[in-house]
C-alpha cells in the first residue's frame, strides 16, 4: 500500500506543515514520537496519513501531548499493516451523529442538491478531534462519507477549514 504523511503544526507563527516519513514504524507510539519531534513547541500537531486513494487517518497532539486519532474507515486496520497500526488498538466505532437539520422538514429539491453518501464507510476514533479548530465532527464526517472524495481531497478540504490550507498545498507542489 502507498501512502503519504503530512504533519500541520501550528506554532507562535502560525501553521506549518512537512512530510513525515513512516516507514519501518513500528506501533503508534513511533509515529507519535515522529509528529512530536516535528515541531517540538507546536500547540497543535496533526497527522494526516492518506493511503491507497481509499483511507485518511488524522492524529492530533495538543502541546505535545494527549494523542486523539479518527480513521475514515476501519477498514483499513483489516487491509494493512500501517492501518492496524494506527487503528488497531480503537476500542469504540464513532457513535452516528445526526445533523441537526434532519429533524426539520426539509423540501424534494434541497435532498436532490446533497452530495451522495456513501453507506459502507466505518469511521472510527474521534470525529470531534478538529472542532475547536473549525472542523465540527458532524462535517467531518459527512465529508469523509461524500461518494467520491479522495483523501487528499479530504486533507485539503480540512487544512482549508482549520486555516492551513495554503501550507498543505505548498507542500503537494513540493
Amino acid at each position: 500500500m502507498s501512502h503519504f504523511a503530512a504533519a500541520v503544526t501550528r506554532g507562535a507563527e502560525g501553521w506549518a506543515a512537512a512530510e513525515l516519513d513512516l516507514s519501518g514504524v513500528a506501533d503508534i507510539e513511533e509515529i507519535t514520537d515522529r509528529l512530536r519531534d516535528t515541531d517540538p513547541e507546536a500547540a497543535v500537531s496533526l497527522l494526516f496519513i492518506e493511503s491507497d486513494d481509499a483511507y485518511l487517518v488524522i492524529l492530533r497532539l495538543d502541546e505535545g501531548e494527549d494523542l486523539r486519532v479518527f480513521g475514515s474507515d476501519q477498514v483499513f486496520a483489516e487491509e494493512s499493516r500501517l492501518g492496524a497500526i494506527l487503528l488497531g488498538d480503537l476500542e469504540e466505532q464513532v457513535p452516528e451523529i445526526i445533523d441537526a437539520d434532519d429533524d426539520e422538514s426539509e423540501d424534494d429539491d434541497e435532498e436532490d442538491e446533497r452530495p451522495k453518501v456513501e453507506a459502507d464507510i466505518e469511521p472510527a476514533g474521534d470525529p470531534e478531534l478538529l472542532a475547536d479548530l473549525g472542523m465540527p465532527g458532524g462535517r467531518l464526517l459527512e465529508l469523509c462519507a461524500q461518494e467520491g472524495m479522495l483523501p487528499a481531497d479530504l486533507t485539503a478540504e480540512i487544512c482549508q477549514a482549520i486555516g492551513a490550507g495554503d501550507e498543505i498545498e505548498e507542500l503537494r507542489e513540493v
